[in-house]
């Protein structure tokens, strides 16, 4: 299947005979993006200046043979699927190069117009099979690398809070306890709450890579007042405006859209300035039966424009205000990728900052 953006598939024919380069033009030219060369210089020459998909070569060439023409363009080109022209003559040489995994098939000279056809198709699937195994081992190798930095930041995040812990009961035990008490144990609550947070978040995370997709009917009246009852301790003073334009059903993953809206409302909650003196939030939906676009808004401290392009990298850490854990926006782009959907930020430093989601709705899937 082609991509959207690919109008038709690219093939590369290298003969030294141009008839046959012209007959070929002629043949499929309605078919396929054509490309011809004469020579193999002519053709690494193309291969170096375009995205092929299929090669033909004949196998009779007076600089190069096909099979070694391949064996060039393996070794710089791989992906292309490599299609022979050859003769019975040649055969040996044919299976030696399909052993070796130099040709994907050979078709006998002259070529039959249909088989030839059916041949650069099935090249086509297995090409675009390939394309898309190997954007799924890079997918999963980027997931393996932020895996093992998650590992490694976490093991060291979660050992400072308890390294404080240790530490202030040992300065306690040599001191009078009721002297500094209260101190001591509102130190000690402090690193245990900041610990429980990162676990917390450690289980998000857990959850939203883990958990299948479930597609419900839900209300966003529901989604906001439970996402704001579950911030509103952070700040009591911050006053919450709520606008729900809801006229047609929408299904979603529940889990994963309130994963998504806690995260950013807990934020937007966080990061207000302690000098505010109207602190609010504002938390929008406009919901049509192709998708919803959510804005949640706030007058915080706002966010450094050079930042805007890192804030949902794993651990990036976009201000030290109120120490953030700098996985909590990596956690809500994780979960609307995983839903289908897509967000956008904008931000003045100081004065606050707005997330629109854009999610789709699955009802029907």
């Amino acid at each position: 299947m082609l991509n959207p953006h690919e109008s038709k598939v690219k093939v590369l024919y290298v003969d030294d005979e141009s008839n046959n380069l012209l007959s070929f033009h002629a043949g499929f030219r309605r078919d396929y993006d054509i490309y011809t060369a004469t020579s193999v210089a002519e053709g690494l020459h193309i291969l170096n200046e375009n995205e092929i998909h299929i090669i033909i070569a004949d196998q009779r060439m007076p600089i190069a043979t096909g099979v070694e023409f391949f064996n060039i363009v393996t070794r710089s080109h791989p992906d292309p699927i490599r299609i022979l022209l050859t003769g019975y003559s040649d055969i040996e040489a044919v299976v030696d190069a399909i052993n070796k995994g130099e040709i994907y098939r050979y078709i006998k000279k002259p070529w039959d117009g249909v088989e030839l056809r059916t041949t650069i198709a099935n090249a086509y699937e297995v090409y675009s099979m390939r394309k898309q195994l190997k954007n799924k081992v890079n997918e999963l190798q980027r997931a393996n690398d932020e895996l093992n930095r998650f590992v490694y930041s976490t093991s060291h995040d979660l050992r400072s809070p308890l390294a404080n812990i240790l530490g202030i009961i040992n300065l306690a035990k040599l001191q009078k306890l009721e002297d500094d008490s209260a101190n001591y144990f509102q130190m000690i609550e402090s690193c245990v709450n900041k610990m429980d947070i990162f676990i917390h978040k450690i289980i998000e995370y857990y959850k939203g890579i883990r958990l299948d997709d479930v597609n419900e009917l839900l209300d966003f009246h529901t989604l906001f007042a439970d996402s704001i009852e579950m911030c509103n301790m952070q700040n009591p003073q911050i006053v919450f405006e709520v606008a729900v334009d809801q006229p047609v059903p929408f299904y979603c993953d529940g889990f994963r859209l309130a994963l998504i809206l806690n995260n950013l409302v807990s934020n937007a909650v966080k990061y207000q300035r302690e000098d505010e003196k109207n602190p609010k939030v504002s938390l929008s939906v406009q919901v049509t039966e192709e998708k919803a676009i959510i804005h949640i808004q706030d007058n915080g401290v706002g966010i450094i424009e050079d930042h805007l392009n890192k804030i949902f990298q794993i651990f990036f850490r976009s201000t030290d205000f109120k120490n953030g854990l700098g996985i909590g926006l990596y956690i809500v782009k994780e979960a609307l990728t995983r839903i289908g959907g897509d967000i956008s930020v904008k931000s003045t430093f100081g004065e606050g900052t707005e997330f629109t989601l854009v999610v789709p709705n699955q009802q029907g899937v």
